[in-house]
């Protein structure tokens, strides 16, 4: 029999899944998704070649939509149909926030989660179901350890300067502070980059993590130095429905100007900006990148002009430059995006190697390019199962 531990992803309308087992070097078994949960849920698993194994489409209890509960209980039959010789011995799980308390994974007790429950807040489009699937998979096997691995914890090595903002200190002392997100898929990058890189990544390194939501993270020696995501994931680039970094004055037009009471402004700025404000037709890179419409390219714009604008800076927290990472959806697979990025970086000696770049490379400058260029693809997974296996092993 061989330990296996789950790791979930739970969010709003999906839940994405991997297990793991191996007592030295962790390796994947399977991994999936419930997505569309609330209209059409859809549970789909896969082996580690990326095989389909499970495609169906679960149905609800007479007339009443399958809950997080639910389908965390459906995946769970399925690991116990299918995974035989795998003993389910914990479950780890993606927490957006941690908040002043939790700067490092922690095993779940009851305190923990009323604790959690106090953030929502500053995280309400990942918080609420982060913490769902928790009970979710509590309520189901109250027996398996769970721990939570939070998203603004590798960002604590971070000056105290680079955490503040300029507000009464009161508020500082409260916990208003910049925070900073993406941190599993930031500390996955650190770990992988000096093999990948060599010296290069243990220096003055810029991470970019573009995705639906993106952010981008300053690292020396591997440790987080800034970000451009604070106190809520709603600051610095333009994302897929977020507006990135914004003047708070304009908050304040539309409170009293524009007459919108809070939870409309929270609508707006967290559903309907971004690319999907700015171009009036998608959220998604994707198809933007395929439409013909002046309102994409200009979203396009904005976003590539925002990363280069937000790589100055972070090059300035570091005092220079040796490496830049592309990693996520966008980072990962955006050609035209890395492009811009590293087009509009040549003021800093980065080169882009436009074939390397069109092969997804890792390396995607040139070799005499003063500042290094890659393409990584994170692994947020694999860090929440190294860190379930360590709190959870005798």
């Amino acid at each position: 029999m061989a330990d296996v531990i789950l790791v979930l992803n739970a969010g709003s309308s999906s839940v994405k899944f991997c297990l793991f087992e191996g007592a030295g070097a962790l390796s994947l078994v399977y991994r999936g998704e419930v997505d569309g949960i609330g209209v059409h849920p859809r549970f789909v698993v896969r082996d580690a070649e990326g095989a389909v194994l499970e495609d169906r489409q679960p149905q609800g209890v007479a007339g009443r939509p399958l809950s997080h509960q639910d389908l965390v209980g459906g995946l769970l039959d399925w690991i116990d149909r299918h995974a035989r010789g795998l003993t389910l011995v914990a479950a780890g799980h993606r927490v957006v926030h941690g908040g002043v308390r939790f700067s490092a994974p922690v095993l779940i007790a009851d305190a923990v989660l009323e604790a959690l429950d106090q953030l929502v807040p500053l995280a309400p489009l990942h918080q609420p179901h982060n913490l769902n699937a928790i009970r979710a998979l509590s309520q189901i096997r109250p027996g398996i350890p769970q721990v939570a691995c939070f998203d603004t914890a590798f960002h604590g090595t971070q000056p105290a300067v680079a955490q503040a903002f300029a507000l009464p200190r009161e508020l500082s002392q409260a916990g208003v502070k910049r925070y900073g997100f993406h941190g599993l898929s930031y500390e996955y990058i650190a770990r992988a980059l000096p093999r990948i890189a060599g010296p290069a990544g243990t220096g003055r390194v810029v991470v970019a993590h573009l995705g639906n939501g993106a952010s981008m993270c300053a690292l020396r020696g591997g440790q987080s130095v800034a970000t451009t995501m604070s106190f809520t994931a709603l600051d610095g680039l333009p994302m897929g429905t977020r507006p990135g970094a914004l003047d708070p004055g304009v908050v304040l037009y539309l409170l009293t100007e524009g007459k919108m009471d809070v939870a409309a402004v929270t609508d707006l700025l967290y559903h309907r900006s971004g690319l999907l404000g700015m171009s009036g037709i998608s959220s998604d890179m994707r198809e933007l990148l395929a439409s013909p419409s002046a309102t994409a390219r200009a979203a396009i714009e904005v976003f590539v002009y925002r990363i280069g604008r937000e790589l100055g800076s972070l090059a300035a927290a570091l005092g220079g430059l040796d490496a830049l990472v592309f990693t996520a959806g966008i980072g990962e697979h955006a050609v035209s995006i890395r492009a811009g990025v590293c087009e509009a970086a040549a003021w800093l000696g980065l080169r882009l190697d436009h074939e390397a770049n069109t092969r997804g490379g890792p390396r995607i400058s040139a070799q005499n390019s003063g500042v290094s260029a890659w393409v990584i693809p994170t692994n947020e997974e694999l860090m929440i199962a190294e860190h379930t296996r360590t709190l959870v092993s005798p």
